[in-house]
């Protein structure tokens, strides 16, 4: 089974603690970042928050220790390359999981992707 994860930081109402909320500097926003897996149809497996200023990398290591214990049957998971690093030995070496990141569109070294040429070669053509 395959997944993806990201997360996305959200802007922390008045009523929220500030013990639980921070201050993601990337999006100059003071919230709470959720963390999100889902499958390869878009649904959602598994879902954590934490405060705006907890990085993605030591997110993921709860996301994925937690998906491992419940959803044994995970083999790979592909995240942005925020979760890149360290992080991405560390899932294979102790939850025999596969982590593969993706580069940043800036770091392509072909811009031309199906969107942005209006056209693609690959098998995902047309959608």
């Amino acid at each position: 089974m395959t997944l993806i994860v990201d997360s996305q930081s959200v802007k922390g109402a008045e009523t929220v603690s500030k013990a639980t909320r921070g201050f993601d500097a990337g999006k100059k926003i003071n919230g709470r970042k959720r963390h999100i897996a889902v499958d390869t149809l878009g649904l959602p497996v598994m879902i954590t928050g934490t405060p705006a200023d907890t990085t993605d990398r030591d997110a993921a290591r709860e996301l994925l220790w937690r998906l491992r214990v419940m959803q044994p049957q995970i083999t790979q998971v592909w995240a942005d390359s925020a979760y890149a690093g360290q992080l991405t030995n560390w899932s294979d070496d102790f939850l025999s999981m596969t982590l593969r990141t993706s580069p940043d569109p800036a770091e392509r070294k072909d811009s031309s992707s199906c969107r942005g040429a209006g056209r693609s070669n690959g098998p995902w053509a047309g959608s």
